[in-house]
């Protein structure tokens, strides 16, 4: 019996590496994980959502059809994300930049709307559209800094300059998302600035100071009183497992508790949940993984985990393969983006890490979020279409299914690579000719040749005298 199951190990782990190594399989698996994480998002929320519709006068389906038209709307906007060259997104980045951060300016005028709806003025209502600012300068930030953190040549250190010009603008960012009173969608966005920085080659001294100021800002929080401090204080009870204050700040991380031990190994049933039955507050938002927990047990729950694990291998050996390294950092920008918020909101629903506020990303509810999230995982995909083995693969063999389906062209470096101005190739011939200068041409008239040792007037084949030599003599 032993040895069937290493033969069949041995078998699995020999199809597992085969198909790693195939050339398209990065864009393959990332596609695939994409997909059945939308698939189970849309199902979770239509579960978890139906009481929380019925007593908002809607039928028990409203949230879920909402949810369905905001995933199909991302699903576009990741088509064209997939599709369009990324020298274009690389040369607009600017530009996004600079409209979000208008629009978290925006945010704080009286326009802004949310405070008293869910305790933060995050969100901007233009007739009937609402969207959150901050989701849109989570990518924005990903987009410019990897741009601008990629500006050099190959090889070349990160400039002290550049950087600090990158966390300058991302600390004035960060501070008006903190202006919003939105301290999940603050941290969400400190996760893109601090894995650009790392991927782009942050110093180690820098690194230590950051993460030092983070603790004493957690050490703040924990002192300062206020909800912080007891999400803090709520953290310590649910590491201990000994919930001081069930009925009131401790109630929603109690809830999220008693839910995963309802689901037990296989959970309760699809939809049988009886959490979301006004038990456990925001059941489709923030702790939506207490109902994956509870409705489809540990097994559910182990898969979810293992697909944002699986999500985050991929995206960053995709960032690892890229021969360009304004790829490489916004394969890793946009995978961290996604993979790290995960595991933050996993964290403090399971009780590890203090409640941020954070959504599970692709499976929470929530419109602006998923159409914000999948068209990232739209040009994430688009990287790892352009992995050079990739490349090479679709020249010799053609395109695969899933492009020919969507009607995605063949990729080429020519997509990554920016056509330069005429004024910018100018200046690059310059740098790359030799030098002018008098006295390096003075030099290299002086340097005697290195080959042929006889003359025309030296019949004897004796040594040749240098012409400098010669010019002293005259």
């Amino acid at each position: 019996m032993a040895q069937a199951l290493q033969s069949i190990a041995k078998h699995v782990g020999q199809r597992v590496d085969e198909t790693r190594r195939r050339p398209l399989a990065d864009y393959t698996i990332l596609a695939i994980v994409v997909g059945l994480l939308t698939i189970i998002g849309v199902t979770l929320v239509a579960s978890s959502s139906m009481t929380w519709s019925i007593s908002a006068g809607g039928s028990a389906w409203t949230t879920a059809v909402r949810q369905t038209v905001m995933v199909i709307l991302g699903l576009v906007a990741g088509w064209f994300a997939l599709r369009m060259p990324l020298r274009l997104l690389r040369k607009a980045s600017t530009i996004l930049l600079g409209f979000s951060i208008f629009l978290l300016v925006l945010v704080l005028s009286p326009l802004g709307t949310g405070y008293e709806q869910v305790g933060s003025q995050s969100w901007l209502v233009l007739g009937p559209l609402s969207f959150q600012p901050s989701e849109i300068a989570r990518i924005a930030i990903a987009v410019w800094g990897a741009s601008y953190l990629a500006n050099r040549e190959p090889g070349e250190k990160l400039l002290p300059r550049h950087l600090y010009i990158f966390l300058g603008i991302s600390a004035v960012m960060c501070a008006l998302i903190a202006a919003e009173h939105d301290t999940g969608m603050a941290v969400a966005f400190l996760i893109v600035v601090f894995a650009l920085a790392v991927f782009a080659g942050l110093d180690n001294k820098i690194l230590f100071a950051a993460v030092g100021a983070g603790f004493l800002v957690l050490v703040a929080i924990a002192l300062g009183g206020g909800y912080r401090s007891d999400r803090i204080s709520v953290y310590f009870d649910a590491l201990t497992g000994n919930f001081q204050d069930t009925s009131g700040k401790a109630y929603q991380s109690y809830q999220g508790f008693l839910s995963l031990a309802d689901g037990s190994l296989t959970g309760v049933g699809l939809g049988q949940s009886r959490a979301k039955w006004f038990y456990l507050p925001e059941a489709k938002n923030d702790f939506i993984f207490a109902v994956v927990g509870e409705e489809l047990g540990f097994v559910g729950a182990a898969v979810v985990i293992l697909l944002f694990a699986t999500l985050g291998v991929i995206g960053f050996r995709t960032a690892k393969r890229s021969s360009n390294m304004y790829l490489s950092l916004l394969a890793a920008a946009l995978t961290s983006s996604v993979v790290v918020q995960a595991f933050v909101n996993i964290g403090y629903v399971i009780g590890l890490v203090p409640v941020t506020g954070i959504q599970l990303p692709l499976i929470s509810a929530g419109g602006t979020s998923a159409i914000i999230t999948l068209t990232a995982m739209g040009v994430l995909l688009n990287c790892a279409r352009h992995e050079p083995e990739a490349i090479s693969a679709m020249r010799s063999y053609g395109r695969p299914a899933m492009d020919r389906l969507l009607g995605l062209p063949e990729p080429s470096l020519d997509d990554v690579v920016s056509k330069k101005t005429p004024r910018e190739q100018a200046q690059d011939r310059v740098r790359r000719a030799p030098s002018r200068d008098p006295r390096a041409a003075r030099k290299g008239a002086q340097r005697p040749p290195a080959t042929r040792t006889g003359s025309l007037n030296n019949r004897s084949g004796g040594p040749r005298q240098a012409p400098h030599r010669d010019r002293r003599r005259r």
